[in-house]
């Protein structure tokens, strides 16, 4: 049997144009597939993805992305105000308690491939947390990363 040239150009041109179809329709996981929650309207939570004034730095790895991981869950097992959650390779859910009782809600992803761990911090309740978050926050990325105010 022989093929027309159509039929030959069909045949060269379709097994490339299947195969990158394939590839572009199929989910490939990355280093942080889940983006942190975005931060409410309200001035009671910060990120590091957000882009307003909601705004924190993540922490930067130094050394090995798990090592690292497992060196800041264990910071927050030492907290007296931190219950973990839920924990992962690539996740830490914590909840935060203030000396009030108001429960604040931590979440910590892995991003191995920038070398970073991104961080929110939310309260639960109230419009308000007169920088209770951010605060936290810098005071475990200093645990984190050995330094002092």
């Amino acid at each position: 049997m022989r093929l027309t040239a159509f039929s030959e150009f069909v045949a060269t041109v379709s097994a490339p144009a299947m195969l990158m179809v394939t590839l572009m329709t199929t989910n490939v996981p990355t280093a942080n597939a889940e983006p942190l929650p975005p931060c409410p309207a309200k001035p009671n939570c910060v990120s590091s993805q957000a882009t307003d004034s909601h705004h924190i730095e993540p922490f930067r790895i130094s050394g090995g992305a798990q090592a690292s991981f497992e060196k800041l869950r264990n910071i927050l097992t030492q907290r007296s105000d931190t219950r973990l959650i839920a924990v992962d390779d690539t996740t830490i859910r914590v909840e935060f308690r203030t000396f009030l009782g108001f429960v604040d809600d931590g979440l910590f992803l892995l991003d191995s491939t920038s070398g970073l761990i991104h961080v929110r911090s939310a309260a639960r309740s109230g419009y308000w947390d007169l920088g209770k978050n951010r605060g936290r926050m810098e005071e475990i990325r200093q645990a984190f990363t050995g330094t002092t105010p």
